[in-house]
């Protein structure tokens, strides 16, 4: 069934108010088939909408939303590893805890990411030294112009840091509907990132010797002190990316900032967008219904429920000042709607 004219606000965790032109939740492979051939037959813009974490909506989307909400996941031990099998509308958080609750690692360090199965591929999501291409297996694809099916292997995908063909060469023209992990039955904890690695020394607790649940009780910790609810107070995540950067330009930095926070990344260093946003004197600052959160300047808030074109315009602001003090670009992580 599809529906016209549909608040789009409890459906992204920025509470940015806007409409879908046409609107139509999908429960089933063949709600989606049809969704997609009502889309053509109108030539409509189509957006594949899940948990609404990853977007900033500018205005209202004058094509179809499709509210991803299909349902089903599937554990197989293939002796030497868990294949795990997950449908787009299951949620990423429930599915971390799910594998870990059995005592299968490998999804841990990604715990409370927000957002559903479907997005993880897109921007090849990471946390805490982990991200999805280290354990991806595949996933399974809907054309939006043909409607035919596609599988797309961990290669097919071409994983960068938060990024993958689906954010550009085959930017919206496939709906995810699949996504299936190879979680390996000899695990090896992956703990060496510095939050971490504060985190268990602090509580007196041998990081080497902690199972995967005590991992993702840590990482839980570490990113409620850090992130907002967005329940409570409506935000995307971290906004921004981690800007990758030469050496010569990191050197020069840490010359001028010895502070600095960065981690090496194979021939480049990447920086920490939030130390480079607090250093610049933006956390905590507010302009009308947006601002950046008094706990973690990586974060962009919207207290006030303001529009879109509020958010982007901090963004900008905070992009632009941080370019002229330290000549390093920020990118954002969300994606701009329409």
């Amino acid at each position: 069934m599809i529906d016209t004219d549909v608040d789009l606000q409890p459906l992204n965790t920025l509470a940015i108010a806007a409409k879908a032109n046409y609107f139509a939740r999908v429960n089933s492979l063949e709600q989606l088939l049809e969704a997609l051939e009502f889309s053509r037959r109108r030539q409509l813009p189509v957006l594949p909408l899940g948990g609404g974490s990853n977007i900033v909506l500018t205005g209202d989307f004058p094509g179809l939303v499709i509210h991803l909400q299909l349902q089903g996941v599937s554990m197989v031990d293939t002796g030497e590893d868990t294949l795990v099998t997950a449908a787009a509308g299951e949620n990423w958080h429930q599915l971390v805890m799910r594998t870990v609750e059995q005592g299968i690692g490998g999804l841990e360090n990604l715990a409370l990411i927000p957002g559903c199965i479907g997005a993880a591929p897109i921007q090849n999501i990471g946390a805490y030294g982990v991200e999805l291409r280290d354990i991806f297996w595949d996933l399974t694809a809907v054309h939006i112009a043909s409607g035919e099916q596609q599988k797309f292997s961990a290669s097919d995908c071409q994983f960068e840091y938060r990024n993958s063909v689906f954010k550009g060469s085959t930017l919206d023209q496939y709906v995810i509907t699949q996504v299936r992990m190879r979680l390996p039955r000899r695990w090896v904890p992956r703990v060496d990132y510095p939050a971490l690695q504060h985190y268990f020394s602090e509580h007196r607790l041998d990081a080497a010797e902690q199972g995967p649940d005590e991992i993702a009780r840590a990482v839980i910790a570490i990113r409620s002190s850090k992130l907002p609810d967005p329940a409570e107070i409506p935000n995307a995540g971290s906004f921004f990316k981690n800007p990758l950067v030469s050496e010569s330009c990191y050197f020069a930095l840490k010359q001028r900032y010895p502070e600095l926070v960065a981690f090496p990344a194979g021939e480049r260093w990447k920086l920490a967008a939030g130390w480079l946003i607090e250093r610049a004197g933006w956390r905590g600052r507010r302009i009308n219904n947006v601002g950046v959160h008094h706990r973690q300047a990586l974060v962009l808030v919207n207290p006030g429920r303001g529009p879109g074109a509020e958010v982007t315009r901090l963004a900008a602001e905070i992009a632009t000042d941080i370019y002229q003090k330290f000549g390093v670009e920020l990118e954002p992580e969300p994606r701009y709607y329409p």
